[in-house]
């Protein structure tokens, strides 16, 4: 199984294990649930890989991390679990792959991994564009 794939699968059993995890709970609520989700899910990536593939700076010279960067699938793994949200880091997130590549860090594939609603939402003319 692809690294990229793996990550799906702990974040996706991490989720389910948390019967609450998909409600909208609002701003502080919210931020601590996902940062104590982001720390779970770090700590079960590094005991399944035995490498820390996360926050990793492949930007360029600024201080912007991804979440994931599997260097032997060229692969970027966002989690992004607002993307359902008008506001998100989407851009952002792009923007940092970009950037990546333009570094000279070999980047061939970007996966995101959000919370339901993030598809429904970036298929708009807008998200669409900038994905292109």
């Amino acid at each position: 199984m692809k690294k990229a794939d793996e990550i799906f699968s702990l974040a996706q059993a991490l989720a389910d294990e948390r019967p609450d995890f998909f409600d909208i709970k609002g701003p502080s609520v919210g931020d601590h649930d996902t940062s104590t989700f982001m720390k779970e899910l770090e700590s079960r990536a590094l005991r399944t890989f035995n490498t820390n593939y996360a926050e990793q700076r492949i930007c360029g010279k600024n201080k912007l991390c991804v979440d994931y960067y599997f260097p032997d699938e060229q692969t970027i793994v966002e989690v992004a679990l607002g993307l359902r949200n008008p506001a998100s880091e989407y851009e952002r997130d792009i923007l940092k792959a970009i950037m990546a590549k333009d570094s000279g860090t070999p980047v061939k594939r970007l996966l995101f991994i959000s919370k339901p609603g993030a598809r429904k939402r970036l298929a708009q003319p807008g998200a669409a564009a900038i994905a292109a």
